[in-house]
């Protein structure tokens, strides 16, 4: 072990580039950097296994922050690893550069994960835990040695999201989790005692966690608590840090400043900032400086890497040599690539649901994806995800042989830790909900969009048809609001999401095969719960792989285009009947992508939707969703209300869905 007053410089100058840090930048949170610098510099430092040579190893510790306000620490700490330079520093906020306000996942500068939204990242952790469990059932020995650690802070323990992962980690036994807990009381508006009154010990314990509790600014102490969590066989483990908000902070009097809410979420300025760099032992006039012999405590830590790694290689080749096939498939999955699957052996029954044709499709994934994890928020059963659990078993306390994740009612917790699964790499990820309760997910959708993780979202139940459910489960404006992130592109210009609404069992098929296919961002797939009638037997299904195509039967020299996406397509071909019954000449155009429609060429783009054309939209949701598409001159019949309770086939009757309000509503519009 390294001497304590070598630790205890080494987390100084974590605190002097800190405050540094954020003094330039004119913005940031010094004061919880301050305090967590004695654990972070302790894990790093003491614990941590990395390869220095390559941060990508497949068998490495993960570090997961869920306080993205901290970031001047994590990237202090990784700045004496060597993963950032000095000038990366100086340049935190700033434009491209490599240290934002609130850390950008980049494993190969030591970042796990992006964290802002207080919650998500320990939830992360967690999902990479179920992960390291999930593919050690499946390799072995290769996969069980690494460890996933956590930071949290006191606004993360109070999102709701950490009740949904607290009582997921403890019910499946992840003790391959250690978390630590910032608990430096002080927050960014008040206090915590104001706030929070809870045993946050004993409601850890409740859910099945061992609790250990030190003294998160002294070396020693935390040392034991990571010992003892090490040694912990069967939960994951709490490690509750009683921290001091800005420790070392000195007001321009010289009087403390610690423990001051002041100093979470603004500079210290002038003069306190000066007392405060040089109560550290550091120099205001020069602050950006990794001390001499704090480089040298990171130097040694990473010759002892090298050891440990060279070992740890040692015995991955070994294990390799007496397991080509587990090692060509760790290889594989940990690839990035995506999975080969034979769609040959998949048949859809006609005139179904699409979330039935979607289970058909997960049948298929379950039997041919060996790497890959499906969940469901608790309605497996209706989302049909079981079409993915008939082929497997639920995933339980040492038995990760399972490839179903049963995550119960908390849709945002499912999301968050099925992106942590795929963060920690090496798996593919789904889970299911009804649309409606998508609202809970979207901050998930968003930050997965921000990674450029491919998760696949299987949103069932649609529409108004959820029927005598009522309006409380019926999504209007959900799909208007996601595909307002199919509008988004990512930081690679790449898709934000993917949106598919497929019309029949067929283009759910496609759908799902170019979900699978995605590996550059999620996909979300938007499934009937009521029977959908095919399009025509000689429809040009592969065109849905261009987002919007001319369905079957479409007349050449039309004067109105029918568009749609999802159930509403059959609807518009009904209509479609009617309008050529009394002579009135139609095309159908079928859209289950308004995103990836205009990714296409231009020329396509007009070939399928002249600019010149009449078009009249039906659509489900809010007319909006649609507006893009029809344009300022056509025409939308959408819902601009709730739902209501009644049989499905009464709303739709109700509701002008039907081709005879289709009909009605088009004659109209060419007369005007």
């Amino acid at each position: 072990m390294n001497n304590k007053e070598l630790m205890n410089r080494a987390a100084d100058n974590i605190r002097i580039l800190s405050v540094s840090m954020v003094e330039k930048a004119k913005s940031g949170h010094p004061g919880g950097a301050m305090g967590g610098a004695d654990f972070i510099n302790v894990l790093f430092s003491e614990y941590l296994v990395y390869d220095p040579a390559n941060p990508e190893w497949e068998g490495r510790d993960r570090f997961y922050l869920d306080p993205g306000h901290m970031s001047p620490m994590l990237y202090s700490a990784l700045a004496l690893q060597g993963k950032f330079t000095i000038d990366d520093l100086k340049a935190f906020r700033q434009w491209e550069s490599p240290t934002p306000g609130h850390p950008e996942r980049d494993i190969k500068r030591g970042v796990e994960n992006t964290s802002g939204p207080l919650g998500q990242g320990h939830t992360f952790a967690a999902g990479a835990a179920v992960a390291q469990k999930f593919l050690a059932a499946r390799l072995g020995t290769v996969m069980e040695k690494h460890k996933i650690y956590a930071y949290i802070s006191d606004g993360g323990v109070q999102e709701e999201i950490s009740q949904g992962v607290g009582r997921i980690a403890g019910t499946l036994g992840l003790n391959n989790l250690i978390m630590f807990y910032d608990a430096n009381d002080i927050q960014l508006s008040t206090e915590c005692n104001e706030v929070m009154a809870e045993d946050t010990a004993m409601k850890y314990r409740a859910w099945g966690w061992n609790v250990l509790t030190c003294n998160g600014n002294d070396v020693d102490e935390i040392r034991h608590a990571l010992d003892n969590a090490l040694q912990e066989t069967e939960r994951p483990t709490l490690i509750i840090g009683n921290t001091i908000m800005g420790k070392g902070a000195l007001q321009a009097d010289g009087s403390s400043y610690e423990r001051s809410t002041k100093t979470h979420g603004v500079p210290l300025g002038g003069d306190a900032y000066i007392k405060t760099v040089e109560n550290l032992g550091g120099d205001a006039n020069n602050p950006f400086i990794i001390f001499p012999e704090v480089a040298e405590l990171y130097a040694k830590r990473n010759e002892e890497l090298t050891k440990i790694v060279a070992e740890r290689r040692k015995a991955e080749a070994e294990w390799a040599q007496k397991n080509p096939d587990k090692a060509a498939l760790l290889k594989e999955w940990f690839s990035g690539n995506a999975p080969q699957i034979d769609w040959t052996k998949l048949q859809q029954k006609p005139n179904v649901a699409t979330r039935v044709a979607s289970a058909a499709c997960l049948g298929v994934l379950a039997e041919q994806v060996p790497n890959m994890i499906c969940a469901s928020a608790d309605l497996s059963n209706s989302d049909k995800t079981d079409g993915f659990l008939n082929k497997t078993h639920s995933l339980k306390k040492d038995d990760f042989t399972g490839a179903f994740f049963q995550a119960g009612v908390s849709e945002l917790t499912m999301a968050c830790m099925c992106i942590g699964m795929m963060l920690h790499g090496g798996v593919v990820t789904a889970m299911g909900t009804f649309f409606v309760f998508s609202d809970y997910m979207k901050p998930a959708v968003r930050m997965a969009a921000l990674m450029q993780t491919p998760v696949k979202f299987v949103w069932s139940h649609d529409a108004f048809r959820v029927g005598e459910d009522g309006p409380t489960h019926e999504p209007v404006e959900q799909e208007a609001q996601i595909r307002l992130m199919e509008k988004l592109q990512n930081h690679a210009g790449k898709d934000s999401v993917r949106v598919f609404r497929p019309a029949d069992a067929e283009e759910t098929t496609i759908c799902w095969q170019m979900a699978m296919e995605n590996t550059d961002t999620p996909t979300a797939l938007v499934l009937s719960r009521q029977n959908v009638q095919n399009l025509p037997a000689d429809n040009p299904y592969t065109d849905t792989r261009k987002g919007a195509y001319i369905v079957a039967t479409s007349d050449d020299d039309y004067e109105v285009i029918l568009l749609a996406s999802g159930s509403e397509v059959a609807t518009c071909l009904a209509g479609a009947a009617l309008l050529k019954a009394d002579g009135v000449k139609v095309r159908v155009v079928s859209v289950p992508s308004e995103g990836l429609f205009r990714r296409q060429t231009v020329d396509y783009q007009k070939a399928v939707l002249p600019c010149d054309a009449k078009i009249f939209g039906l659509t489900a949701g809010l007319p909006v969703t649609l507006q893009g598409l029809v344009g300022a001159n056509g025409r939308i019949h959408g819902l601009n209300s709730f739902g209501f309770s009644a049989p499905y086939t009464v709303l739709d009757e109700k509701l002008g869905f039907t081709a005879e309000n289709v009909y009605k509503n088009v004659k109209e519009f060419l007369r005007s």
